[in-house]
């Protein structure tokens, strides 16, 4: 506005400027207010034509040389075809007696203007065009200017603004975050919640509808006046003239994408994802870099580059899109939806690696799992597809050590699943396996048990007593156990693992080696007195088929080394302990849980040897990482300030 209101202040002309942006992000309304302060404030005579067809184009610039002065004879010639409409019209401009501003709205199809010469400057007066084509090349020496959503405190302004009765300003700005902030929706949002009469919403049950209902375009149209008759004005319909205009242009293959792209979320896409993705005849992959010009020309996605490069699209777009798509369409979206989800994570992540591709992929992966609730005809295998990914993410996001949102988005994949392929089907007792390991790490212990209780019973019962997932189960049920005091039972199931695994996989492959080094993880007692001494000999067997840097190997090699200090042996633990945390550091990262818990046992030891001043630096090194990285009250981090506390009072530091 400051730019715009700048360009129409007395002596100002000769320019061109242009408003695009997403259909109903509030273009012509940015333009009035220009339009309101040019007339109002600034001495500017006010000229608007709407642009939006070639019809109502011709006509509104005749109207402009009519108001400038031109005679009937010079019109009638120009409507005939005698003499060149847009000519006459500029002509007029160029002499007016008055500056002027002279808006083109809606020129969403910027081939008319170019075609019939109507766009041009002049020294007389400033244009202003309003489209949603972003593309440069339609706009020559033109001031482009961008219009997105509004901020949150403008945007539940809106709201309360327009229904002051329904909510206070922190409930309006979680409806707003769930219109994604968009001008048009909340406007039709805000004049439903004002205009109910016989039970009317508040903000908050608006909000929990928005949440949770199938007809959400639907429910957000319903504020609409029911006068309207303009598709603009309606969110059902206002980006179908988008949708039009790539057809028409020849680019069928950005709608396709745009209906691939309303499988996932509206947060930030990486473009990689992108990359080979095939969809046949509609979409093949040659023609991908095409399609997604087209819709970032037509403003119906923007480039955002953070790290990397990404795609965005509104998610009221998306909804949108979606509810469009034909059934028979719907299957072959969410297959290629799932399949590029599957192939941005590695179906082994490795422990320690945060990828920012991870994080970004996790929205998109429950908006699949949502979208297809709304989609009944995308198949099982489809679901189990997505859902699959699902899992894949929720590993990544453990390995990464970032349980809280391992945790998170496993509850979510597990609620969205379990509609599609019930609580027995392999892939849903296979993330409950994972949402008991995240709570677990976050040492919710007594819940970790007795979920990876149930979960163990209905895998014995679903695959068999020896299937290696009734396994995995037994060895993720035995931690929380052992923590809880119930050793000896925790011992049990950790023979089982790794007697079943041997006889399944081979007494050296990896996964019978990692059962072999849960064992001693035991804590101080009989059970541990009775493994520690297959400790140092298990590390050699690791090293030996495994090699010196995998993640089993350094696993036994600290767990070797807690073995050593709970039996009383330190002085043996001491150089295991250092080799841990080099090792554990240099693979995973400083902070990484097990690096820190590897620190932790080597405070340990080196208080037992008497080396209190270095055992302080070492907790000191991991109470900050641990409040870092889990949180104050996390029982790790309780337990590493007990250690500190106490090696500060023996050092007489306290």
């Amino acid at each position: 506005m400051s730019r715009l209101e700048a360009a129409v202040v007395d002596g100002q002309a000769g320019e061109v400027f242009v408003l695009h942006g997403l259909g109903g992000s509030g273009k012509t309304a940015v333009a009035c207010a220009v339009f309101n302060h040019a007339t109002n404030e600034a001495g500017r005579l006010g000229l608007w034509v709407n642009a939006s067809d070639q019809t109502s184009l011709r006509a509104g610039m005749l109207a402009v040389a009519a108001d400038r002065g031109a005679y009937e004879g010079e019109l009638m010639a120009a409507r005939n075809g005698l003499r060149a409409a847009a000519d006459l019209v500029w002509d007029r401009l160029d002499r007016s007696d008055l500056p002027w501003l002279l808006v083109l709205d809606n020129a969403d199809d910027p081939s008319l203007l170019r075609d019939g010469g109507w766009l041009r400057t002049s020294p007389r007066g400033t244009v202003l065009v309003t489209t949603r084509q972003a593309a440069t090349r339609w706009w020559p020496a033109a001031q482009l200017l961008h219009v997105g959503v509004l901020p949150r405190a403008e945007a539940a302004q809106v709201l309360c603004d327009l229904a002051p009765q329904a909510g206070t300003p922190e409930e309006a700005a979680v409806v707003a975050d769930r219109l994604g902030r968009l001008p048009l929706a909340l406007t039709l949002a805000g004049g439903f919640l004002a205009h109910q009469v016989i039970d009317p919403w508040s903000m908050e049950e608006y909000g929990r509808h928005l949440a949770t209902r199938r007809d959400r375009i639907e429910l957000i149209d319903q504020g609409a006046e029911s006068s309207v008759g303009d598709s603009r004005h309606l969110v059902s319909s206002t980006w179908q003239l988008s949708l039009e205009n790539l057809i028409n242009q020849g680019l069928p293959e950005s709608v396709t994408l745009l209906q691939l792209l309303s499988c996932w979320s509206s947060d930030l896409l990486p473009l990689s994802a992108l990359s080979g993705v095939d969809l046949g005849a509609d979409l093949p992959a040659g023609r991908m870099e095409v399609a997604l010009r087209g819709l970032l020309d037509h403003s119906l996605s923007e480039l955002v580059t953070i790290g990397q490069r990404c795609v965005r699209t509104h998610g009221v777009l998306l909804d949108s899109v979606a509810r469009s798509v034909p059934v028979a369409r719907q299957d072959v979206l969410a297959t290629s939806a799932s399949r590029v989800l599957m192939e941005g994570v590695p179906e082994l992540p490795e422990r320690g690696m945060r990828e920012p591709q991870i994080a970004m992929l996790a929205p998109h992966s429950l908006a699949l799992l949502r979208r297809m609730d709304d989609w009944p005809e995308a198949s099982r295998t489809t679901a189990e597809v997505a859902f699959e990914a699902a899992l894949r993410l929720v590993v990544a996001h453990h390995r990464g050590g970032d349980y809280a949102s391992a945790l998170s988005f496993a509850s979510e994949a597990l609620r969205l699943g379990v509609t599609r392929l019930g609580e027995e089907h392999i892939l849903v007792l296979r993330i409950r396996q994972r949402v008991g390991k995240a709570l677990d790490r976050l040492g919710r212990l007594e819940e970790a048990a007795a979920l990876h209780r149930r979960v163990l019973v209905d895998l014995e019962r679903q695959c068999g007593v020896n299937s290696l997932d009734a396994l995995t189960s037994c060895l993720h049920l035995s931690r929380p156990l052992t923590w809880l005091g119930h050793t000896s039972e925790a011992v049990g199931l950790m023979h089982r693992t790794a007697a079943g695994r041997a006889a399944a996989l081979g007494r050296w492959h990896p996964l019978t080696l990692e059962a072999k080094a849960c064992l001693l993880e035991l804590p101080p007692g009989p059970e541990l007195e009775r493994e520690a001494g297959a400790g140092p000999a298990l590390v050699d067997d690791c090293t030996r088929a495994l090699g010196t840097q995998h993640p089993i190997t350094l696993s036994a090699e600290l767990n070797c080394a807690h073995a050593l200090f709970n039996t009383g042996r330190p002085d043996a633990a001491l150089p295991r302990a250092r080799r841990s945390v080099t090792q554990h550091a240099s693979r995973y990262g400083a902070d990484y849980p097990i690096t820190l818990s590897a620190r932790s046992l080597l405070g340990s030891t080196l208080s037992a040897l008497g080396q209190n001043d270095e055992a302080i630096e070492q907790m000191k090194i991991v109470v900050t990482g641990r409040e870092r990285v889990l949180g104050p009250t996390h029982p790790w981090t309780v337990i590493a300030k007990k250690k500190l506390t106490d090696y500060l009072r023996e050092a007489n530091l306290e």
